[in-house]
């Protein structure tokens, strides 16, 4: 009777798989016969250190010689003061005006200064300054208002800038009538906004006035003052 193997049991199936295991077997211990080192073992010694006695260096001490204090202050020379006796002659004397007043002393009084009071200004007189014209009217204070306003309406021009800017309205004028007559202290109260024309005109129109009769308070001519609208308007058409 032949005997039979197992399949299990044959080598010879697995011959390959063996062969690469020892392959991978000794290619691992090759490598590793390379990486093998051997040292040389040896005591290292690192010696002793030999400690030298070292000297204490020994700083000296100096001494700090300070500078010599600053020499003192020469001692200033006192001026010496001679007593001299009454009867003993001095060479130079300083002469001195007597400055108090003697019996001899003239005093000049000065003259007081002389203070200028302007006149007073007036608005309301017992005699009213009368215009041009006027004298032989019955009312002379509304005639003299009457003829005022006639005047500054007759000669005042309108400026034409003004009119060509449409500029109107009423400029108030204060001025007053002199001891003489005249006219004077001419000044704008209130003018018109935005025409300094018109104001202009107005107290050129005023200070043109003619001379008048002065008012009078009393029976003195004094200062009168007056108030007067000048009305700029411009007529359409």
């Amino acid at each position: 009777m032949e005997r039979k193997k197992n399949p299990k049991a044959d080598l010879e199936n697995k011959r390959s798989l063996f062969f690469m295991i020892g392959m991978v077997v000794a290619l691992g211990l090759i490598l590793f016969a390379f990486e093998w080192k051997t040292y040389d073992k040896e005591m290292s010694s690192l010696g002793t250190l030999e400690m030298e006695d070292l000297e204490e260096e020994i700083i000296p001490i100096t001494e700090q010689t300070a500078p010599p204090p600053p020499p003192p202050p020469k001692p200033q020379q006192q001026e010496i003061m001679e007593i001299v006796e009454d009867d003993e002659e001095i060479e130079q004397e300083l002469e001195v005006d007597d400055a108090e007043a003697t019996s001899t002393t003239e005093i000049f009084e000065l003259p007081p200064e002389k203070v200028i009071e302007e006149p007073e200004i007036f608005t309301v007189v017992e005699d009213m300054p009368v215009f041009p014209g006027c004298e032989s009217a019955k009312n002379k204070e509304a005639c003299t208002n009457e003829k005022i306003f006639a005047y500054i309406s007759q000669n005042t021009k309108y400026p034409p800038m003004a009119k060509d800017n449409g500029q109107s309205g009423t400029v108030f004028i204060r001025f007053v009538v002199n001891q003489d007559g005249r006219v004077s202290d001419v000044e704008v109260i209130r003018g018109v906004p935005g025409g300094p024309s018109l104001d202009r005109e107005a107290v050129r129109v005023v200070k043109t006035m003619p001379k008048m009769q002065p008012g009078k308070q009393r029976g003195q001519a004094v200062r009168v003052q007056y108030n007067v609208p000048v009305k700029f308007s411009l007529r359409g058409g």
